[in-house]
């Protein structure tokens, strides 16, 4: 049973969307929608197709050849995979945070200030400060990097890197952050460092993470997915699937009996 997955002021909407690669079905008729309101989180064994279904809402998966997606998926009602969409233009709107930190190998100034220079987002190099001193304090890392600015991005900590990503994705002005297990290769005070994050950016983009930490989809998240085996089994307030889960399916992984 899945709950909870249709109102009229979401931000992004999926409609019956499944992903192939070639003849593999990755992913089953999901239909669910995204609100700025809150972060919705997607959990589920390794290799439930979170992830793929994830990429798709930004066409990353365009990237791999024999990926094919049907169905639609639309960002305020419009058709994202429309033959007229410009993907980069899309990928500014709907930013990612993947897994691993993957900094540019520029400075940490570049690292910001290379999306908003391509997309013109700045008149001239104050602008253009005042842009990567306000992406840096959004995402927690100002006074951290303030003062080498010049240095690499690769020579900060794993967390830091992490923020640095969050802070290059935000620069651009995203509508919506994608994030994929954006912990995984984490300590734990950097991973409480990014939830904390994830909770002070609620409300100002809509934000979707893939988690494999149940207890950390309690934590930030106020909507939860569950999806197993390709399909999304239920979706619903976060409180209600980790508490009172309607399908038995769900219950079971919530409770570690698989997964």
């Amino acid at each position: 049973m899945v709950t909870d997955s249709s109102s009229p002021d979401a931000k992004m909407r999926t409609r019956d969307v499944s992903v192939f690669y070639g003849a593999k079905q990755a992913v089953d008729s999901v239909s669910i929608d995204i609100h700025s309101e809150y972060v919705t989180a997607f959990i589920g064994p390794s290799g439930c197709g979170k992830s793929t279904f994830l990429r798709a809402l930004n066409r990353m998966n365009d990237t791999i050849p024999s990926a094919r997606v049907e169905g639609c998926i639309e960002l305020d009602g419009e058709d994202i995979y429309r033959s007229s969409m410009d993907v980069v233009q899309l990928r500014a709107r709907v930013g990612m945070v993947f897994q691993k930190p993957n900094p540019f190998p520029k400075s940490i100034y570049e690292n910001i200030a290379y999306g908003p220079r391509i997309h013109g987002l700045a008149e001239g190099k104050q602008e253009l400060d005042a842009i990567v001193e306000k992406s840096l304090r959004r995402a927690g890392l100002w006074d951290e990097v303030k003062d080498r600015l010049s240095d690499s991005g690769t020579a900060l900590s794993g967390g830091q890197q992490q923020r640095l990503c969050i802070a290059r994705a935000i620069a651009v002005q995203p509508e919506v952050i994608l994030m994929d297990e954006p912990c995984s290769a984490l300590d734990p005070i950097a991973t409480a460092r990014i939830e904390e994050l994830i909770d002070e950016l609620r409300g100002r983009y809509a934000i979707v993470i893939v988690t494999h930490s149940m207890q950390q989809a309690a934590r930030v998240s106020q909507r939860t997915a569950f999806f197993h085996l390709g399909k999304m089994v239920e979706y619903g307030h976060t409180s209600d699937i980790f508490t009172n889960p309607r399908e038995e399916r769900t219950k079971d992984y919530i409770t570690g009996r698989y997964g």
